[in-house]
């Protein structure tokens, strides 16, 4: 079998997302994707990634991995090399599980449980819908536009919003209301009014629903090592089940300095790219769970080394997902075969809405629960409306 051509379609309104299909001569194609940078991977694909491609069998997954994740560019970060490898390996190994007949999962190793458990990230559905930044909410922001406008929601009704993720079945939720004060002042230091504003959300969550559910504070690697730990010493009252990416990722050594005087457990990092970063934070003793983004590491080839790495260390992980569908699939099947995984994230607002769109299917969430798919492969396609899009940009490169 021979890869034949590279097609990379992404959508005007959805910017940050790049979806890759890799077709072959045996007429079986395999889905992949990347966020952020859509228009700069998809350039790089075509000029760079492809080149490499031709003529090559999709089921040398290691071997093109190899070629192109530890090239000249691109081997120790998460730039535009790194996402095209991602994507484009994500797509090998739909298309093996395609050829066999199986799910990714089961060409990992087999399932590890029967279900994966799952957290809620309190986003609205237009988070990340910018090209450039997230969607920020402080206070005053006003009511929630519906039911699953959660980022709203864990800023002015976070007692409401717990109540309704208990009732749909989750069992964990993350929010991030800090991230405000952060903005203010650069990170570098929290005054007392915005502390006190944080930590009144956790605060009502405990008041409103006790130890029903498990609480994570997100970071978003905004603040300095300084006011992190100030943050983490108040918000310890709580119990948060982790503190996540409360420092920039770049230095283990500081992250292990926060970790030692935080006094809660530390979460890291969908920021960081390919094993070796994640080998010097576990070495460094910075992490207490392993956190990772399939789309920004390495793909799945890179992503159940970083797992197993993970394991060695006896830290769990917990996929990322706040970026796009077919990332959500293939984490799914990561988790599922990998025995330190405690969670898979999912932002119940995408999957109630453009989630639906972008698919043919989506993981079936049932009670907090991701359910164990059954189809070949990832075991979803691009829905037939991403390509009819009047502004679809797709482009195409013949590899025969």
């Amino acid at each position: 079998m021979k890869i034949t051509a590279i097609e990379t379609t992404r959508l005007k309104s959805h910017p940050n997302i790049l979806w890759v299909e890799i077709h072959t001569d045996a007429g079986i194609t395999g889905l992949g994707e990347t966020f952020r940078g859509a228009e700069a991977v998809e350039t790089y694909i075509h000029s760079m990634a492809a080149p490499l491609l031709r003529g090559q069998n999709p089921l040398d997954i290691e071997r093109l991995h190899k070629i192109l994740l530890r090239g000249y560019l691109g081997f120790n970060g998460s730039g535009v090399e790194t996402r095209a490898a991602s994507a484009i390996d994500i797509a090998l190994w739909d298309i093996f599980g395609k050829l066999t007949g199986q799910p990714v999962y089961q060409l990992l190793g087999g399932a590890c449980h029967e279900r994966m458990r799952t957290y809620n990230t309190c986003a609205g559905a237009d988070y990340n819908a910018k090209a450039v930044q997230r969607r920020l909410v402080q206070a005053g922001a006003g009511k929630a536009r519906g039911r699953y406008d959660d980022q709203v929601a864990f800023i002015e009704s976070p007692a409401e919003l717990a109540h309704s993720l208990i009732e749909e079945g989750f069992s964990a939720m993350k929010i991030w209301p800090f991230d405000a004060a952060a903005t203010a002042t650069d990170g570098q230091y929290v005054s007392a009014e915005s502390m006190r504003q944080g930590l009144e959300v956790f605060e009502k969550i405990r008041l409103a629903v006790g130890d029903r559910i498990e609480v994570m504070c997100e970071l978003h690697s905004m603040w300095n090592v300084t006011s992190a730990l100030s943050i983490a010493r108040e918000l310890k009252q709580y119990r948060p089940f982790w503190a996540e990416d409360p420092v920039k990722m770049d230095s283990p050594g500081a992250l292990a300095d926060y970790r030692r005087g935080a006094g809660i457990p530390v979460c890291g990092s969908e920021t960081l790219a390919a094993q070796g970063s994640f080998r010097d934070h576990l070495a460094a003793h910075s992490l207490d769970y392993v956190m990772l983004d399939l789309s920004w590491c390495g793909g799945l080839t890179e992503g159940r080394k970083i797992a197993s790495l993970a394991d060695a260390y006896q830290k769990p992980i917990a996929p990322h997902d706040c970026t796009g569908p077919v990332v959500l699939w293939a984490s799914l099947h990561l988790a599922l075969a990998s025995p330190n995984a405690i969670f898979q994230e999912v932002v119940r607002a995408f999957l109630a809405t453009f989630y639906r769109d972008l698919v043919t299917e989506l993981p079936v969430l049932e009670q907090g629960f991701l359910l164990r798919p059954t189809a070949p492969g990832l075991g979803t396609e691009l829905a037939p409306a991403v390509k009819a899009d009047p502004e679809a940009v797709i482009r195409r490169t013949e590899l025969s």
